[in-house]
């Protein structure tokens, strides 16, 4: 069995994360920190547009494969995989922006909408599908 929504998804998200883990060490570089951000806004933004992506795609591609696996409606994952893709763009682009304190930047908010959108849509899909087929 394949998982093209799955694959597909999680090779996208490799791909951000090590963009976005490229941008953190050069930060890490430019500031010689080792630990921690220093303060420093552009450390900052890049540590956590990392660490942000790399705490919501693993469960999000786990939810992905599994309802792939029980035949799940294609194109209804391709269009929530891809709205969560377009989500961690946006929160990415959005933690770059620079933003007046309390305003987070409209990327920012697309993507935490996109991304828990996304994440309540797979699980409750996901209990829907364990309860109705008895897996």
């Amino acid at each position: 069995m394949t998982l093209p929504v799955t694959a597909f998804v999680a090779a996208v998200c490799a791909l951000l994360l090590l963009a976005t883990a490229i941008d953190t060490v050069r930060q890490r570089l430019r500031l010689k920190a080792a630990f921690g951000d220093h303060g420093d806004a552009k450390l900052i933004s890049a540590s956590r547009a990392h660490g942000n992506l790399a705490e919501y795609a693993p469960i999000v591609i786990i939810l992905l494969g599994l309802l792939e696996t029980v035949r799940a409606n294609h194109m209804a994952l391709m269009a929530i995989g891809a709205i969560f893709l377009v989500g961690r763009v946006g929160h990415i682009v959005g933690l770059y922006t620079p933003s007046e304190p309390g305003k987070a930047p409209l990327g920012r908010q697309i993507g935490v909408v996109a991304t828990f959108g996304t994440l309540l849509a797979l699980s409750l899909w996901t209990l829907w599908m364990l309860a109705t087929l008895n897996l």
